[in-house]
C-alpha cells in the first residue's frame, strides 16, 4: 500500500531535498506540496532539476485535504509549525524539520529563538528526532522534532562519550564548518555570491548560536549534570556539508573504540579506522555521517571529526528516516543513496 505525504514549505532547500529522496521511495508518495508565496506554480518552475517527476502543483496550506494524508513534513520557518500542528488530524504523523519543538522546555525555546511558544500544550508530545538515539520513542510518536543540522553533526561525535568517563566534560571545544545552504533559500545580502565566495567567517559566536540549546538539553540529560560545550560555527563557501572538529581531553584509542562500538550496527553512521579523518565530499548527497578519531601531539588530547550533508542526514534524510519508523517501514527505506563524488 502506498502512503501519502504532504510537504509544507516545499519551496525551500529542505523541501526540495525531501522531494528528491521520496521520488525513489518505494512506499511513500508525495501527494501535496505547499508554499504560500509560490502557490499555483508547478514544482518544475521552482525547481527545474526535478521536472522529470510527476508532482502536484504548489498550493496554500489551507487548500490541502489532510484526510488522505499519512505523514506531514513541516519544512517551515521558525514559529509556523507550532500553531499548525494542533489543527492537523490526530491520525496524521508529523515530522517537523524546524526548531519549533526541539527544546522540551518552552522557556528554553523563548530564550534561544526570542519567541513565546505558541503550542506549549503540544510540546510534551514531541520526540527529539535524532533517530539513532530515540528510535524506540519515534516509532510510537505522532510528532517528531527534527534536530538542527549542526546539532546532529556534533551529537554524533559526542553522545556515546558523554557519561562514559572517557572525556573531561568541562573541556569540550567544537569548531564547525557549515555550507551556505544551511542558511536557507530566502534572499539575504550576506549570502550573495560576491559576499560569500573566497571567504570563511564565523557566525553566532560567543555562545549565541541557537543549537547550543540542543547541546545543553541533550548532553546535560545524558551526563546527569550540567554540561556546557564551547562551540564556534563558521560559514564556508560550499553548497552542502557540515564538518565538526571536536577537541577533547581523553585517550584517543579508548575514544575511538567507544564510538566504533556504539555505532557498530548503525546503517548510516560510519566510524573510520583509527587515524583516518573524513571530509565533507565523502558524504555529499547522502544520509551517511562519517566520524574519524586521531590523537594529538599533546598527550591525553584527542580530535574527533564528524561530517554529514546538512540537507540530507542533517535534515530531510533524517526526517524520512524518522517517518519510516513512524509508519512501520524499514528505517533505511529510500535512503541508501550513495554519496555524490566529485
Amino acid at each position: 500500500m502506498t502512503l501519502k505525504a504532504a510537504i509544507l514549505g516545499a519551496s525551500g532547500y529542505t523541501g526540495a531535498e525531501l522531494v528528491r529522496i521520496l521520488a525513489t521511495h518505494p512506499r511513500i508518495e508525495v501527494a501535496a506540496l505547499s508554499a504560500d508565496r509560490k502557490a499555483g506554480q508547478g514544482y518544475d518552475e521552482v525547481f527545474p532539476h526535478l521536472r522529470h517527476l510527476k508532482l502536484p502543483p504548489l498550493m496554500r496550506m489551507e487548500e490541502i485535504d489532510f484526510s488522505g494524508i499519512d505523514v506531514v513534513f513541516c519544512a517551515l520557518p521558525h514559529g509556523l509549525s507550532q500553531p499548525l500542528v494542533g489543527q492537523l488530524p490526530r491520525d496524521v504523523k508529523i515530522v517537523d524539520l524546524g526548531a519549533d519543538f526541539r527544546l522540551r522546555n518552552p522557556e528554553d525555546y523563548k530564550h534561544w529563538y526570542g519567541l513565546d511558544h505558541a503550542a506549549p500544550e503540544v510540546q510534551p508530545e514531541a520526540v527529539y528526532g535524532l533517530t539513532e538515539f530515540y528510535r524506540d520513542q519515534i516509532r510510537d510518536a505522532r510528532l517528531v522534532a527534527g534536530t538542527g543540522c549542526n546539532a546532529a553533526t556534533v551529537q554524533f561525535a559526542l553522545r556515546p562519550l558523554i557519561g562514559s568517563g572517557l572525556i573531561n566534560l568541562d573541556d569540550i571545544i567544537c569548531d564547525l564548518k557549515n555550507g551556505v545552504s544551511g542558511a536557507g533559500r530566502s534572499l539575504k545580502e550576506n549570502m550573495l555570491f560576491a559576499e560569500r565566495s573566497e571567504d570563511v567567517a564565523g557566525y553566532s559566536q560567543g555562545g549565541k548560536h541557537r543549537h547550543l540549546g540542543e547541546f545543553d538539553q541533550e548532553f546535560s540529560a545524558l551526563a546527569g549534570r550540567e554540561v556546557r560545550i564551547q562551540f564556534t560555527p563558521h560559514l564556508v563557501p560550499v553548497n552542502r556539508g557540515i564538518l565538526a572538529s571536536c577537541y577533547l581531553k581523553g585517550e584517543a584509542q579508548a575514544i575511538h573504540s567507544a564510538l566504533a562500538n556504539a555505532y557498530a550496527d548503525e546503517p548510516f553512521i560510519v566510524v573510520l579506522p583509527f587515524g583516518q579523518l573524513p571530509a565533507m565530499s565523502h558524504v555529499q548527497g547522502s544520509n551517511f555521517c562519517h566520524i574519524g578519531v586521531i590523537g594529538d601531539r599533546i598527550s591525553g588530547r584527542t580530535l574527533v571529526v564528524s561530517t554529514l550533508d546538512n540537507l540530507c542526514k542533517g535534515s530531510s534524510g533524517q526526517a524520512v528516516q524518522n517517518a519510516n519508523l513512524m509508519l512501520g517501514l524499514p528505517e533505511t527505506e529510500g535512503l541508501m543513496l550513495a554519496p555524490i563524488f566529485p
